[in-house]
């Protein structure tokens, strides 16, 4: 039914991606030679970097967002989370002989406090992240308990082991209602109604070949990659905001090419690095004369720093490398196909949206990153 005079609703927006790869490239390349310089201190702000070259060029209904956050953030909330980890790390690894020593389990509680600090991490992070996105000049922003959603993901975890897997589906509905119920966009309030059946439904069949994908290797790609795209297609069309919902249309097959391109680069970069490893190892047996009834000595070894050195730096040069393949394919690309499959329905209820909300602290993404947690 409809009232004379209401305007009627618009026509779905679909969102677009206008960032150019060589860019992307570029300063994603530009950064690993600066983590290189920078002993990985870099990295804070090519995230941040990164982040806002994403936001800058996915066009939603002719804008794009804006990414306000800073390294420098990143860096002291990284700073202070460590202050607190690294006593943490310390007891576990001081307990951790003990218990070895007295064939106890007494590193499990630290265990498990860990689990609970990092999902503690991945919902202040999002936190974080969520307040540094700018739209049209209205912020989103985020509320609700850390240490609840750590909580909740712990026993929903102990679910997940229980049932072997069967029960992630409902695990990733419930903690994503948590997050989006404490999700803002202004005075607009977020919800997920995604549900846990239906993302089973749509993917039940890939738990039953995950155990043949672990012993035949090329199945394991294939699987995961559709795996993929089934959860980002559930997930984007699950997002609401107010009056306005997403809808992805994302194929089950669109991100096989991204995760076989990615496996391809890391043969080709593994190939190489052995080469060039092998080179250095070569030199090194022959200008020491290297043989079974000459082995290597302490005098030998510091003669051939310069070696070494050679190969420290084609470590390290490996390392960034396979980052910048990562980024490039399973960050900027995925980012540009999962964002061609959105379309907007009822734009028109963020029309006149009031700004509210507040700044987070980066203290979660420092967690997140001692942690070795931290997401996108």
């Amino acid at each position: 039914m409809s009232f004379v005079g209401q305007p009627p609703p618009l026509p779905p927006v679909p969102v677009s991606y206008i960032g150019r790869r060589g860019d992307f490239f570029r300063l994603v390349a530009r950064g690993a030679a600066l983590e290189l310089v920078t002993v990985g201190f870099y990295r804070f702000w090519l995230a941040t970097d990164i982040r806002r070259h994403l936001w800058s060029h996915t066009l939603v209904d002719g804008d794009a967002a804006e990414y306000t956050g800073r390294g420098k953030e990143l860096l002291l909330g990284f700073l202070f989370a460590l202050a607190i980890l690294v006593p943490i790390y310390l007891a576990y690894f001081l307990i951790g002989i003990e218990a070895e020593r007295l064939k106890a389990f007494g590193g499990l509680p630290l265990l498990i406090a860990f689990f609970a600090f990092g999902q503690f991490a991945i919902y202040r992070a999002r936190r974080y992240r969520l307040t540094r996105t700018v739209w049209r000049g209205v912020r989103f922003w985020m509320d609700g308990s850390g240490w609840a959603y750590a909580g909740r993901a712990m026993l929903w975890g102990a679910l997940v082991l229980l049932t072997l897997g069967l029960a992630l589906p409902w695990r990733e509905a419930a903690l994503e209602r948590y997050k989006m119920s404490h999700s803002h966009y202004g005075e607009l309030q977020g919800r997920f109604e995604g549900q846990g059946w239906e993302f089973f439904k749509r993917a039940w069949w890939l738990w039953l070949c995950a155990p043949l994908a672990l012993v035949l290797f090329p199945l394991a790609p294939f699987l995961y990659a559709e795996f993929k795209a089934v959860e980002w297609r559930w997930w984007l069309s699950g997002i609401r905001f107010g009056g306005l919902r997403l809808e992805s249309t994302l194929p089950r097959r669109a991100l096989y090419g991204l995760y076989w391109k990615v496996i391809g680069w890391f043969l080709l970069l593994s190939v190489s690095s052995a080469a060039y490893f092998g080179f250095w190892s070569f030199l090194f047996v022959k200008m020491n004369s290297v043989t079974r009834t000459h082995p290597v000595t302490h005098e030998m070894m510091i003669h051939s720093i310069p070696i070494w050195i050679m190969m420290g730096l084609g470590y390290l040069a490996l390392i960034l490398s396979l980052n910048v393949v990562m980024r490039l394919y399973l960050l900027r690309d995925v980012w540009a196909t999962t964002s061609a499959s959105v379309e907007l329905h009822g734009i028109e209820a963020v029309a006149n949206v009031a700004a509210k909300g507040d700044l987070a602290s980066a203290l979660g993404e420092g967690f997140a990153d001692g942690l070795d947690v931290a997401g996108f």
